[in-house]
């Protein structure tokens, strides 16, 4: 059996895993599983100690997307009985982040489904940064609207946007069987704008998808090369009436290995259990946290979540305390 408390202690000595070590935290035996969390765990702790970030989305456009994403319920080959409206009013995106600060959200996420804004989307989504910046100062706005344009994210870092959010969602090798409507580069060059400008980057992947094992150990070395402040790891929530309607490659166990594997693959990170977390890891999220140190409260785009009571409860009995601190980019050690 690996080592995996002395492994971690390497990684934060600068180790980086090789393939042979990332495999084998994915090909882990179950009842190797406990010992492989204390590892991230440790790893976890060292920079985030028992704190957990709160993420809030709104969805401020709903379906209407000319993308052909295969897991996406708001594409255009989605069949899939979606709600569909336009870009929301700058009222509407200002009440929900009333709501995300009610409930102790640190991070306020403004989506919009689309290949990219157009000048009026963009408009609002800046109007309504600049407000709730005015109430909010020390509330991380998260923008996750598409592909941009490199003017784009200027403006958005001059409104008070501190993190973009561009998800990989899935290996370079996979990216054609997932979308062939835009390019896994076009994915990577949005995060690259987005750190250029001068905004947090924040990707991440989706798992479950039909990929191989060798496939996730690429996204997870992605992300550490586009070096994301933030990576959500999402699993895969299969919708009927999309592509990947039907899929269901996941249990909890291999979903608390692939958290484990982007902890130890990435351990300065924010990881976050994003999409899927309630319907993959089931009765074992607890044990997610132990890995990761940040999810989504509330429901996500097109699928609820879990009861927000459930999740301040579940953070309780694992003794965690809500991260209220404002963005910093650089984690120190605890």
């Amino acid at each position: 059996m690996t080592d995996y408390n002395q492994l971690a202690q390497q990684v934060l000595n600068g180790h980086q895993l090789t393939d042979e070590e990332a495999l084998s935290i994915l090909n882990s035996p179950d009842e190797d599983l406990l010992p492989l969390l204390h590892g991230a765990y440790q790893i976890r702790k060292h920079y985030y100690g028992n704190k957990v970030k709160l993420n809030m989305i709104i969805n401020t456009k709903s379906g209407l997307c000319p993308e052909n994403c295969g897991y996406c319920a708001q594409s255009i080959v989605s069949q899939a009985p979606v709600e569909k409206y336009a870009m929301m009013k700058q009222e509407e995106i200002v009440a929900g982040a009333e709501r995300a600060a009610a409930v102790n959200a640190g991070t306020y996420c403004i989506v919009a489904s689309g290949r990219g804004p157009v000048n009026s989307e963009l408009e609002i989504v800046i109007d309504s940064v600049k407000e709730i910046k005015s109430r909010h100062k020390d509330m991380t706005i998260c923008a996750c609207l598409g592909i941009l344009k490199p003017e784009q994210a200027v403006r958005l870092k001059e409104a008070g946007v501190d993190r973009y959010n561009h998800n990989l969602n899935t290996s370079a090798d996979h990216h054609e069987n997932i979308t062939t409507s835009h390019t896994y580069d076009d994915r990577v060059n949005t995060v690259g704008l987005a750190k250029d400008a001068g905004i947090s980057p924040c990707s991440g992947v989706i798992v479950g998808m039909r990929e191989t094992k060798e496939d996730v150990i690429s996204m997870a070395r992605s992300l550490h090369a586009l070096d994301a402040d933030s990576i959500p790891v999402n699993f895969l929530h299969a919708v009927d009436g999309t592509p990947l309607g039907g899929t269901d490659e996941l249990n909890p166990r291999y979903c608390l290995k692939v958290l484990s594997l982007f902890r130890f693959t990435n351990p300065s990170k924010e990881i976050r259990i994003s999409g899927g977390r309630e319907v993959n890891l089931r009765s074992l999220q607890p044990l997610g946290l132990y890995a990761a140190n940040s999810i989504f409260i509330g429901d996500y785009l097109t699928t609820e979540g879990q009861e927000s009571d459930s999740d301040r409860q579940m953070l309780e009995d694992l003794g965690f305390e809500v991260d209220l601190e404002p963005l910093n980019r650089e984690p120190v050690s605890v």
